[in-house]
């Protein structure tokens, strides 16, 4: 520094270049500061004061910071209006101040994220401390996403992102910063998915090569002005604009040789008391900012300010693409005179899909998806509600669509290689563009695939087999219990044995004439014939009697008028009922057996409830102690269709999707089933696309259409109407309304018709054969003059009996004796007096 100064060339920090400023204005000498930032991070301003007099000699030979600006116009253009921004640890955040001013006057939602240099110990703990949920609004954030950061930790950061799963092929990504090559863009887009923006400092390059390596009347090195070369791709843009300096500088001392305006060199020492301002320092400042030089940085010249105005930024991209290491191309470019120049606008997909053929895997599952034709040497023909909702948006939207089934009809499930089978893994391996079916929207699937917004709720229900009603054909007597029936019966017995025995103690008074007898038998039958309200023969003159029958037959009248209600109740109504009513009920029971699809969404998540140790619920886990039963092959099946079958026919209870349940449920033409269910949805039915699918936006947009307008319901209808032949959720096939009664219903009645008449013909049969007998042992002849003198008599004393009946009882009594005629062997008890 002793032997001479022309300028001081620095290329460091802000920090440092303060110092270096305070220095150069002291001495006057000029400063050309050339802002370096650390590995390759993205410049903030450095906020140099400069002053309006003549004691500022420091020029910024890189152009100021225009991140901001840029940035600013990018989203803008994409019309972003949510997005995160990440930076590294070595970056300002203060340097991009402005931009996020500005962005949150618009409205727009920015959040910003520091990535440390343990990329992967960072993203292992977003996984540890996140829920699903969680996990799944910041897979969501990540869709929009500007990186600010050196190009190496970039490369890190999207490779672990990508690996991670933590975007799909539906985002979009910017990564801006001077410092980044040709080398660089080619890895980046490499690494990454969806579609990616590259914003970069360039160089305009002259058309004609032999120029290219001619600046002015110098000639720079091949290796250094040919742009393909790897030693030029690998130079930092602070390294080309020091070279552009030391020509500049050049450039300057020549002209001051031809102009022999040439000034003694400034000198420095550590002396403070040799060291003077140098008088030449203005007339070399001014020199330097009037020059200018064309060298690898373009035109390098100096404002009004000190500072250097030429920059120019390219802007590169990809569009969306499923597949790594994409095409890049240049999209536009932006410098501060003109703008932006080009079109950026983020194309979306819109209504117009004509042309597009989509292939569609599907797993037929009633009423989602059936085959409604199956014509030999022609496609099959599907329908459902699914295929309804399908064909709703394929109208909408223009697309056509082939459609087939998973080869193994399954929905989906990780294997122990980390695959996916049925209709989950053909989206994941790409053989189909989107899959639809009874498919549920969960966690595990949407980390490898993507789904579109519900389009129907989703619930665990539980088909059962309705109660059998069995045919009672003594449905008369159901009424009253068996241990009610024998105690009527009991009392009946007894009550005419009272009545027996209190007549038997008063005798009552007969009027003459009468042919009735209090006997056991005849007792009996009147108490019989007042039970059932057809009246009695014999008269109960005593007091006691006629108490003991008063109260008899309010017993009766109560005992009949409350037969007959519950006759008719149980004749018009069957009143069974089921113990399950819920899914409580069926964990509580071990009777029937019940299951599900194997490892099918209702297994899995049956399964995760149940082996939760902070589950409050013990349902869960006492359904799958039954559902793991044999782990899982003894009480679960392989396809739905067969627990339906299994339903029907044994003992069992099948728990799947409500929908689909409530839908056997309604169209069996039995009407056996009846299903029960939780009444709170907490997931949905979705249509399912490619990882990164960009059709699942407009897909999710349209459903949403479908809803509020009311198209949506209008299919539920279709499948799952109101009023159906089926109850669905009554355990038996149970009357509403009276009707008329069958003869199932009296065959009881009929029966013990038949039983009386048999019991009395046999009877009748009996008494003849027991007279006949009897009238066996008495000899004809002896029977002969018996009955002869029994008439005679009988006219000789028949004029006499009419006279005696107006004298006194002995008398009667004495002559009716005289006469054969004995009381107690024609009125079986004896007569009252008159």
């Amino acid at each position: 520094m002793n032997q001479g100064i022309l300028a001081l060339v620095s290329s460091i920090g802000c920090t440092s270049a303060g110092s270096l400023q305070s220095l150069a204005d002291a001495m006057h000498i000029p400063h050309l500061f050339i802002q370096r930032s650390t590995a390759g991070t993205p410049r903030s301003g450095c906020g140099l004061t400069r002053s309006n007099r003549n004691d500022d000699y420091t020029l910024s030979v890189r152009p100021p910071v225009y991140l901001n600006e840029v940035i600013l116009r990018v989203v803008t253009e994409y019309a972003w209006q949510k997005f995160i921004i990440f930076y590294d640890s070595e970056y300002d955040i203060r340097g991009i101040q402005e931009f996020l001013d500005k962005v949150s006057q618009q409205g727009m939602d920015v959040a910003l994220q520091k990535v440390e240099n343990n990329i992967n110990k960072m993203i292992t703990t977003l996984f540890d401390t996140m829920r699903i949920e969680e996990l799944n609004r910041y897979r969501d954030t990540l869709r929009r996403a500007i990186l600010v950061m050196n190009p190496a930790t970039a490369k890190s950061f999207i490779t672990e992102v990508v690996e991670t799963n933590l975007v799909a092929f539906d985002c979009h990504w910017i990564i801006i910063n001077e410092e980044i090559n040709d080398v660089d863009v080619q890895e980046l887009v490499r690494r990454s998915i969806g579609r990616l923006t590259i914003i970069r400092q360039t160089f305009p390059v002259p058309q004609n090569i032999s120029q290219r390596c001619f600046r002015g009347n110098h000639r720079i090195s091949s290796t250094l002005c040919d742009p393909k070369d790897p030693f030029t791709q690998n130079m930092e843009i602070s390294n080309l604009y020091i070279y552009d300096t030391v020509l500049l500088l050049a450039n300057a001392f020549h002209k001051k040789l031809e102009d022999r305006k040439w000034h003694s060199m400034a000198s420095l020492s550590c002396i403070r008391k040799n060291s003077k301002p140098w008088q030449g320092g203005r007339s070399m400042l001014e020199t330097i900012k009037k020059g200018g030089v064309s060298g690898l940085t373009g035109e390098l010249e100096f404002g009004e300010n000190g500072g250097n105005p030429n920059v120019h930024f390219e802007i590169l991209g990809t569009n969306y693409g499923e597949e790594l290491g994409r095409g890049v191309r240049k999209l536009g470019c932006w410098n501060p005179v003109t703008g932006l120049n080009g079109s950026l606008t983020d194309k979306k997909l819109e209504n117009n899909m004509r042309g597009v053929v989509l292939r569609v895997v599907t797993v037929l599952e009633e009423p989602f998806v059936m085959v409604s034709e199956n014509v030999l040497g022609k496609p099959k023909k599907y329908q459902g509600f699914s295929i309804d909702v399908l064909d709703a948006l394929s109208n909408y939207l223009g697309f056509n669509y082939e459609i087939y089934v998973a080869p193994d009809h399954k929905y989906g499930s990780p294997q122990e290689d980390g695959t996916w089978n049925g209709l989950v893994g053909e989206l994941v391996f790409k053989r189909a563009d989107i899959g639809i079916s009874a498919l549920t929207i969960t966690p595990d699937r949407e980390n490898v695939v993507d789904f579109t917004t519900r389009y129907m709720d989703y619930s665990v229900g539980v088909l059962l087999r309705r109660a059998e009603k069995t045919v009672d054909m003594f449905a008369c007597l159901a009424p009253f219990d068996l241990s009610l029936w024998a105690c009527i019966a009991g009392t009946v017995l007894l009550v005419g044995l009272l009545v027996y025995l209190l007549n038997w103690l008063n005798p009552p008074r007969l009027q003459m004439g009468s042919m009735t007898s209090t006997t056991l038998y005849n007792s009996m039958w009147f108490v019989y014939g007042s039970f059932v309200q057809q009246g009695g023969e014999v008269p109960y003159t005593t007091l006691a009697t006629r108490m003991m029958m008063g109260a008899w037959w309010l017993f009766a009248l109560i005992v009949i008028s409350s037969y007959t209600a519950n006759l008719a109740a149980f004749l018009t109504i069957t009143r069974i009922e089921n113990s399950i009513q819920s899914l409580q009920d069926l964990s509580k029971q071990t009777d029937i057996p019940y299951g599900t699809v194997l490892d099918s969404a209702v297994y899995e998540h049956v399964r995760m409830k149940g082996m939760n140790p902070f589950e409050r619920d013990s349902m869960y886990s006492q359904m799958w102690r039954m559902i793991n039963r044999s782990n899982g092959s003894e009480n679960n099946v392989l396809e739905s269709q067969a627990g339906i079958q299994k339903v029907k026919f044994g003992n069992y209870a099948f728990v799947w999707d409500a929908a689909v349940l409530e839908y056997v449920a309604i169209n069996d033409p039995d009407c056996s089933f009846y299903t029960i269910g939780n009444t709170v949805a907490d997931r949905g039915y979705g249509i399912a696309l490619q990882h990164g699918s960009p059709y699942r936006d407009v897909f999710s947009q349209r459903i949403l259409e479908l809803q509020q307008n009311g198209d949506m319901d209008i299919l539920k209808h279709k499948w799952w109407p109101k009023n159906g032949q089926c109850d669905l959720y009554s355990s038996v096939d149970t009357k509403q309304k009276g009707g008329a009664l069958d003869i199932k219903s009296f065959a009881g009645v009929f029966c013990i018709l038949a039983a009386g008449i048999v019991l009395s013909c046999f009877i009748a049969m009996l008494e003849t054969w027991w007279n006949k007998r009897k009238g066996s042992r008495v000899p004809s002849k002896e029977a002969s003059s018996l009955q002869n003198e029994t008439t005679t008599s009988e006219r000789k004393n028949a004029w006499p009996l009419r006279p005696c009946l107006k004298l006194g009882t002995k008398t009667w009594r004495s002559q009716a004796s005289s006469h054969g005629l004995h009381q107690s062997s024609q009125l079986g008890g004896p007569l009252d007096d008159p």
